[in-house]
């Protein structure tokens, strides 16, 4: 077992408590308190805003003042997207929904997929043209906008090309011309699929987790998402806000330990956890939820810190005025499906929403 990533405070340490997680026995600072906090109210926010309550939803300052995704990877805007108009908009075979997706999350960008779509219809395979879609993506940078999402650090394959998009179309274009689209199709766990895709120039570790969990949203993939978890950059660091001492526990161990203990602990929480429909935190539910808390603890316990901490978190809260569109991969048996998606974020008077929200209990 590797040991979990020392915690260095900058001022007195820490006070710390030992606590039996999921049968491990663990030192705990008051972040760890604090991510349970988290994850409870920022999944209550969401909940309160799919059934258009009124604000505020919440009375956290930090939670108020600061842009932290939901509890549920699944819930974020642009995992939503990816689900409705990506995946789930049309029946596509296997090859064309990796295509699609990998060249959706590439970018992960919503407004970059749209032009794309504003010029050549809906990307397939048959479509793609490297030097069509190249010349498309340089029309809307050279009008200043971004291609790129700021929510992770794409690395520049090197193809040769000088702008970076062109290099990541033509990693695609070689994906497609050496069938390793299909070699990514006959995975058969999810760790085989994260293997397949981190075997890709440029795709590291986390990027490569999180394009397994992207595509396993697809019908042509059926893992469980708790079979296997590769941890962030930030989880690290939230866990080294954590914990003082994780019995010998490395990374992967922590997450997969409060995962299990989940529901043991949101029982204690001062307000219900809201699930979404039944469905439990899955293992990058958790991970996520690390990654998050450690941004939280910046404002929250700023004298928490390890080496790799930024001392602020970046994004201020700006909330998005159009209609929250919720669906989830059909497969999940839930009652929103990516399939037949419903529109949530609509003024409470309207019918169809109470009708909507007559039928389930939150």
């Amino acid at each position: 077992m590797t040991s979990a990533l020392p915690l260095c405070a900058t001022s007195k340490p820490p006070r710390t408590k030992s606590m039996v997680i999921d049968g491990h026995v663990m030192k705990t600072t008051k972040v760890f308190e604090a991510y349970w906090h988290l994850a409870a109210e920022r999944q209550n926010i969401f909940m309160q805003r799919i059934q258009s309550e009124p604000k505020p939803w919440t009375d956290d300052s930090i939670l108020k003042t600061y842009r932290f995704t939901n509890a549920y990877r699944a819930s974020d805007r642009v995992s939503q997207y990816l689900l409705r108009r990506v995946i789930y908009s049309d029946i596509y075979d296997g090859p064309n929904t990796v295509f699609r997706t990998l060249l959706f999350k590439i970018f992960n960008r919503i407004t970059t997929w749209e032009h794309l779509i504003q010029y050549v219809g809906e990307p397939t395979i048959s479509t793609f043209n490297l030097r069509s879609y190249s010349k498309i993506l340089d029309i809307h940078l050279d009008r200043g906008k971004q291609l790129y999402s700021a929510a992770y650090i794409m690395p520049n394959p090197k193809f040769g090309f000088t702008r970076k998009h062109h290099n990541h179309l033509a990693l695609l274009e070689k994906l497609i011309r050496t069938d390793k689209i299909n070699e990514i199709l006959k995975a058969k766990s999810l760790e085989n699929l994260y293997y397949e895709l981190s075997s890709i120039p440029s795709f590291g570790p986390f990027l490569a987790y999180q394009y397994a969990i992207d595509l396993n949203y697809s019908p042509h993939f059926n893992f469980d998402e708790m079979d296997y978890i590769v941890p962030g950059p930030g989880a690290l660091r939230g866990i080294a806000k954590c914990f003082t001492d994780t019995g010998g526990l490395g990374p992967v161990e922590v997450i997969r330990a409060v995962t299990n203990a989940a529901p043991e602990y949101t029982s204690r929480l001062p307000k219900p956890f809201r699930d979404l429909w039944g469905r439990p935190l899955q293992l990058v539910d958790c991970q996520n939820l690390f990654c998050e808390v450690d941004k939280y603890a910046r404002v929250a316990y700023p004298n928490i810190k390890n080496s790799n901490t930024p001392s602020r978190i970046k994004q201020k809260y700006i909330l998005d005025p159009a209609p929250l569109i919720l669906g989830y991969p059909p497969k999940w048996g839930l009652p929103w499906k990516a399939d037949q998606p419903l529109i949530c974020s609509v003024p409470s008077t309207d019918s169809h929403l109470r009708s909507v929200q007559s039928q389930f209990k939150f």
